[in-house]
């Protein structure tokens, strides 16, 4: 796509938007940069590209002049059902996500990871196994650094032997039109972001639509006890490789305690790996397959199965004091995540619930903690009342205005022995920036409250 001396609007002045906003810029496109925030970042945002890169950008609001355009180039975060981009449709300006932008200007292969749960360990994992066997593996994405950015480092400065891993959230395939990746990774799929998408059937629509422009020359890697994900693939004409906790695959599967390769034959036990949870091996199942198509070596994915760390806000231990440990799962958005965390423990857990509904349904933690070592859940934030409603007699459960005072009440209800849990199963918007924010606010006031 020739972009030169093309009126290009870039809707959002975050990162994708910045990032895509510069990529246009190199390519010789005339770019104008809007964005109806007007908070710090997007202030600074807007400086950078003026002082640096000589791009006009708005903040604040939008004007006409973000019509005034060939080419609209939609951040994330702003829905195929905005005003402002139905008018644009009505104007006829044609709008891509910042993932389909960049897409065109990238020569190397595309390993692109989504799902409900996991994509950013499933991602790192594969990166583990890629890097040091002649290849050069870039992370981009929905992991905070924006595929057009490391697309225009590649173009400036190209490497050799690069694979772009990339975690696909179902906001960026909203509005994608050619975007086509030779390896499509499918961790789970249930329900989330329904407050944004609507229903689960339009929600598991974006999903699949990673998939809609594969070849027979692709791959599409997918977990099989997903009925979703195993319905969904039975007729296309992609390479299907599947991977399994609970019965045989053609990719990497798990029985017997043992994961299992293609070939049969036992490759760790579970007791091995470097980091807990059935889920966590369904990561290492999904990546071990996916490296394996990609040419790596066994030994090379069996060092990474035994040495990978897990990664901040997902089931990370803080502290253990006075034998009562504290577990942060910020990441843990939706109601599949939680469940996740509930299962990975043996002990006692006092579970942290709360934060801003994404219209999940909390009745589907009913079977799970009836089940389960959870003694109490100490619900907080804007759906605290709900949550506690929903829970009803299932469980001993206590109402807090925000997390620091359910923290603080877990603290002081907690006995030796017991796991305090943060697995809020909501997004982090009412109190915080993101679930980055939340975590890391957690741990500070968990070391804070510990040393006193």
């Amino acid at each position: 796509m020739d972009l030169k001396n093309k009126r290009v609007t870039v809707i959002g002045l975050g990162l994708s938007g910045t990032s895509s906003a510069i990529l246009a810029n190199y390519l010789g496109a005339i770019v104008f940069v809007s964005d109806s925030g007007a908070n710090k970042s997007i202030h600074e945002n807007a400086l950078k590209l003026m002082s640096l890169h000589h791009i006009a950008s708005e903040t604040g609001l939008h004007t006409e002049k973000i019509y005034d355009s060939e080419l609209w180039i939609i951040s994330p975060g702003l829905s195929k059902n905005s005003r402002i981009v139905k008018k644009a449709n009505q104007k006829s300006i044609k709008s891509i996500s910042e993932i389909e932008f960049a897409s065109k200007y990238a020569s190397s292969p595309i390993i692109a990871v989504t799902g409900s749960n996991g994509k950013t360990t499933t991602c790192n994992m594969i990166n583990s196994m890629l890097n040091g066997n002649g290849i050069t593996p870039i992370l981009s994405g929905n992991l905070g650094v924006p595929f057009s950015k490391t697309v225009l480092q590649q173009l400036k400065k190209p490497s050799k032997n690069v694979y772009f891993i990339l975690e696909i959230s179902s906001f960026q395939l909203e509005k994608i039109e050619h975007f086509k990746p030779n390896y499509a990774v499918y961790t789970n799929i249930s329900p989330d972001h329904l407050d944004r998408h609507g229903t689960m059937s339009e929600y598991i629509e974006m999903k699949l639509r990673l998939v809609k422009n594969t070849s027979q020359n692709d791959y599409i890697i997918y977990n099989q006890d997903d009925t979703i994900l195993k319905e969904a693939f039975k007729k296309t004409s992609s390479k299907k490789v599947n991977y399994s906790l609970e019965r045989d695959s053609n990719g990497y599967y798990f029985k017997g305690g043992y994961i299992i390769n293609q070939n049969k034959k036992k490759v760790i036990s579970s007791d091995r790996l470097s980091i807990p949870g059935k889920h966590n091996i369904l990561n290492f199942l999904a990546a071990a397959t996916c490296s394996k198509l990609i040419g790596i070596k066994e030994d090379k994915i069996l060092k990474t199965l035994k040495n990978f760390k897990g990664l901040e806000h997902r089931l990370e231990h803080v502290l253990t004091v006075n034998n009562i440990t504290y577990i942060n799962d910020s990441k843990s958005t939706n109601i599949e995540s939680v469940i996740c965390a509930i299962e990975s423990f043996g002990q006692p857990i006092i579970l942290l619930l709360g934060g801003q509904n994404k219209q999940s349904d909390f009745r589907l933690l009913l079977p799970q903690i009836k089940v389960s070592l959870v003694k109490l859940v100490i619900t907080y934030g804007e759906s605290g009342g709900h949550i506690k409603t929903v829970l009803g007699d299932a469980v001993r459960s206590e109402q807090m205005e925000d997390l620091n005072s359910a923290v603080r009440k877990a603290h002081n209800l907690a006995a030796a022995g017991d796991i305090i849990l943060l697995s809020p199963g909501c997004a982090s918007f009412d109190e915080f920036k993101n679930f980055e924010h939340r975590g890391r606010f957690f741990k500070d006031y968990v070391n804070q409250i510990n040393s006193l």
